[in-house]
């Protein structure tokens, strides 16, 4: 069972994409039972594309593949934390092409733990193409300024895929950073960062405006027990580019968090799952 905060619309409005990002927290923490939980989850929730954050990829284990099965398109990361060989993916029912990966640790400060990376695709929907971009900054409290960095980036880099070829797309995942935190307020258009602007509508708040979006709870066991006193909740995101216009180049009919609750004292991950269906507009 998902355990979706609400449930998602058991029917999709035609022309809607499914989109799942989830941090799932590598092998840790009691993994065969953690898995169960996410890939009952995923074959209940049925996402068109999934993004996920800390998944491991050795030369033994494909931690996406195993959790999907077969039938998905799947990008890996090249960059990995040294321990774990963990990472970001897309994966995608649709076939995938134009990848590309940014190295965000490019410039920073020595990388502590995680390879920080953004891995953009082109998607070949059903409704014609696609951007996706799993993106996954700085995850310290105290690395806002590296956030601000890796945002800019990213968008400078989608500003000129979309000059030579402009589509729908979606940047999503674990951001590491609030709403009100200057990375978000940059990619939501709520203020400028080196002399640079983007627009995003943020998914969640399409549905839920003036509700807070808890994806890192300490009401988790995991988090309780691994990140006591964390002072950060709302780190995972679905935002929608805006095209030129102005409008978003999706129009979001839903966002719901899933994974919410445990099954037998079994949390899924650390992090709560973040889906949304996106409609491409006529």
């Amino acid at each position: 069972m998902v355990d979706a905060a609400r449930s998602m619309p058991a029917e999709r409005r035609p022309g809607s994409i499914r989109i799942y990002t989830h941090n799932i927290y590598a092998r840790r923490a009691d993994w065969a039972r953690r898995r169960m939980l996410l890939v009952e989850g995923i074959a209940q929730l049925r996402p068109d594309v999934v993004l996920f954050q800390e998944e491991v990829l050795t030369a033994d284990v494909d931690q996406t593949a195993d959790i999907l099965g077969p039938a998905w398109h799947i990008v890996h990361s090249r960059r990995r934390s040294e321990q774990e060989r963990s990472g970001i993916s897309i994966a995608s029912r649709w076939p995938v092409r134009d990848v590309e990966e940014i190295d965000l640790t490019a410039g920073g400060p020595p990388i502590d733990e995680f390879a920080w990376a953004a891995l953009l695709v082109t998607l070949d929907s059903p409704f014609g193409p696609v951007r996706v971009v799993n993106h996954f900054p700085d995850a310290a409290a105290d690395r806002e300024a590296e956030r601000e960095r890796q945002a800019v980036i990213v968008e400078r880099r989608l500003r000129q895929l979309e000059a030579e070829a402009e589509m729908p797309t979606v940047l999503g995942g674990d951001l590491d950073a609030e709403p009100d935190a200057a990375s978000l307020r940059f990619l939501l258009g709520r203020q400028s960062l080196q002399g640079e602007s983007a627009a995003y509508l943020r998914a969640w708040d399409a549905v839920h405006p003036g509700e807070p979006c808890w994806t890192l709870d300490p009401a988790n066991g995991l988090v309780a027990a691994t990140m006591p006193g964390w002072p950060y909740r709302q780190l995972d995101h679905l935002l929608v580019r805006c095209r030129r216009d102005g409008l978003a180049s999706l129009l979001v009919a839903s966002c719901e968090r899933v994974h919410v609750r445990p099954r037998d004292g079994v949390w899924a991950s650390d992090h709560y799952g973040l889906v949304a269906d996106l409609v491409v507009p006529r």
